[in-house]
């Protein structure tokens, strides 16, 4: 069926929603919107659903998330008998719309759901898949992305997204499925009254908060360390629970960002919710001009991901990185448990392929195995339930990706701004206690383990022609690998959809040991690396730089000459 047929198609079928029969009246006769609309579905990715608000195949509306729904309800009762799932949403456009209508399929096939009462984070929707015994789950979000996105990430039994294997079945099931006729749906306040779906109570929630506060190591420090923050929930759902928790370690001090405090999918001073781009924060920055806090906190709309800024020492403020936290949260875990004598015998800490090498550093010196494992939480959380399964969960340590994504406890297994909150403030009392600054803890970090300098750039690709080129070019740089890159030898090239790995001074070739994956890493002379990627849920190549040298001046020139490199290639 072609663009057009499926445009009529859907004219005469998609008439719960009048948003939707809006729109398509809209853009009839024009022939280009209609195509962005109609000319795929909406993919479901290894992670989920993930896509614009709107009408058509690709895009998101009740019936793309019914289909999915629908394949997904299908994998679970192919793969368990009696199968439950739990389900959350955050403060983004139709979230609350998105989540019934995905009760209403699962009710309909016959699993039983449990559903929140109200938005709440993604590290709770993994905390419920796990403390209700649920076999699958649905986080609906569309994470840090722009307001006209929503989405939603798909869980497995053991509270870590959805699998490979999973997300595979799921795919062929849902590409069987025909949009209007193939799906089974219900009410969703005669499932209620059946009891098919039910809320999660309160005790879950307290649970979670019971389970966060257990990884402290220094939360005794917080009530008299007098600690000034701002706190900006970005329009999402951490408001409430970061609160709670702060609150419950004695951080009393916060300022919350008015504007921004209450669940918003229009984000109206954020247009893009991302704690990693300093726009995302200029309304909290400009209290912290005001207030003068120790710490500015910004949790993205699900509170999954945390950002902070810290005064840099000249009347401004610094944004950290999140592969600074990360790094700078490990070795306050390892100095402080090795202190108080509660480390784990033989320790380990997770990190993906993109995040950091300063971690191997820091890991080595207290005397903790390093495990590196593709892009996206769900792999760290992998390892943990790999660790829970031998007996072993304890450990684990910390876990950490470099887009501000943290976890410190095994009670979860998707990264954690709850818990990544409290960890920060804690640190940030333990120092204050020491007179230390957080400005200067990392730059005792970089003195320590020398200066590594991560950046990552998004190259954007929009529309069918810009999927295209975005295959054209991972094609290009897998089949033609530099000898150079920014004036730097090519050591060692690394193709994760190939499994292999070259030794470019020798010619060796090894086998990687990771599952397949879209990702070409380059290894430079000096200790410098670059690793591409497309994104797996935007139209964005996203090219992750790592410059070491050491000052951070000459990191920065080393940084710019890749940069520049990379440029080149991605038009």
């Amino acid at each position: 069926m072609n663009e057009m047929e499926l445009y009529s198609l859907w004219c005469e079928n998609a008439k719960e929603d009048p948003d939707l029969q809006q729109e398509l009246a809209q853009i009839k006769g024009d022939n280009e919107a209609i195509s962005d609309r109609f000319y795929r579905d909406l993919e479901f990715g290894t992670g989920g659903l993930r896509g614009v608000i709107g009408a058509g195949t690709n895009r998101m509306n009740i019936y793309t998330v019914r289909r999915a729904t629908q394949g997904f309800a299908d994998y679970l009762n192919q793969e368990y008998k009696n199968p439950s799932v739990a389900i959350s949403f955050d403060s983004r456009i139709k979230s609350d719309v998105f989540s019934r209508a995905a009760a209403e399929v699962f009710a309909a096939n016959g699993i039983k759901v449990h559903i929140y009462k109200e938005l709440m984070p993604t590290p709770c929707l993994s905390f419920a898949v796990r403390a209700l015994h649920c076999q699958g789950g649905i986080m609906v979000t569309a994470s840090h992305n722009p307001a006209k996105y929503n989405g939603y990430k798909a869980y497995g039994e053991d509270g870590c997204q959805i699998t490979l294997r999973g997300a595979e079945i799921i795919i062929e099931k849902i590409n069987s499925l025909d949009i209007f006729n193939g799906v089974k749906t219900s009410s969703f306040d005669e499932e209620v009254a059946k009891g098919n779906i039910s809320y999660i109570g309160d005790e879950v929630i307290e649970d979670f908060y019971k389970n966060v506060l257990a990884e402290g190591i220094n939360t005794d420090l917080c009530a008299a360390s007098g600690l000034k923050v701002v706190y900006t929930p970005l329009n999402g759902t951490g408001n409430k629970p970061v609160r709670e928790i702060l609150k419950r370690i004695g951080i009393t001090d916060v300022t919350i960002v008015k504007e921004q405090e209450n669940p918003d999918g229009n984000f109206t001073t954020c247009p893009y919710p991302n704690p990693e781009i300093r726009e995302a924060l200029s309304v909290a920055l400009d209290y912290c001009n005001k207030v003068q806090p120790d710490l500015l906190l910004a949790t993205d709309p699900d509170c999954d991901r945390v950002g902070i800024a810290v005064p840099d020492g000249n009347g401004g403020f610094a944004l950290f990185t999140g592969n600074e936290v990360g790094a700078m949260l490990l070795e306050y875990i390892c100095e402080q448990r090795t202190k108080k004598g509660t480390m784990p015998k033989n320790p380990i800490a997770v990190k993906t392929i993109v995040t950091t090498d300063i971690v191997n550093l820091i890991g080595k010196a207290y005397g903790v195995e390093i495990i590196e494992v593709l892009t996206g939480f769900k792999f760290i959380g992998e390892q943990i339930g790999l660790l829970e399964a031998k007996g072993e969960e304890n450990r684990y340590i910390f876990g950490y990706e470099e887009s501000y994504g943290y976890l410190s406890g095994s009670y979860v297994r998707d990264k954690d701004a709850v818990n990544a909150s409290m960890l920060i403030c804690e640190m940030a009392a333990y120092y204050r206690s020491q007179g230390i600054t957080l400005m200067q803890a990392r730059e005792n970090m970089y003195q320590k383990y020398g200066m590594f300098l991560q950046t990552l750039y998004s190259f954007e690709f929009d529309g069918a022609a810009g999927m295209n080129r975005m295959n054209e070019i991972m094609t290009e740089l897998r089949t033609s690998c530099p000898a150079e890159i920014g004036g730097l030898k090519v050591e060692r090239f690394e193709d994760y959809k190939a499994s292999t790995a070259k030794n470019i001074l020798t010619g060796e070739e090894t086998a990687l040991t990771l599952p397949k994956s879209n990702v070409l890493a380059f290894y430079l002379e000096n200790g410098c690396k670059a690793v591409v990627r497309p994104s797996g849920t935007e139209p964005k190549i996203k090219t992750y730089i790592t410059a070491k040298a050491p000052t951070r001046a000459e990191a920065e020139v080393i940084e710019q000459k890749i940069y520049a490199d990379f440029t080149k290639s991605m038009k």
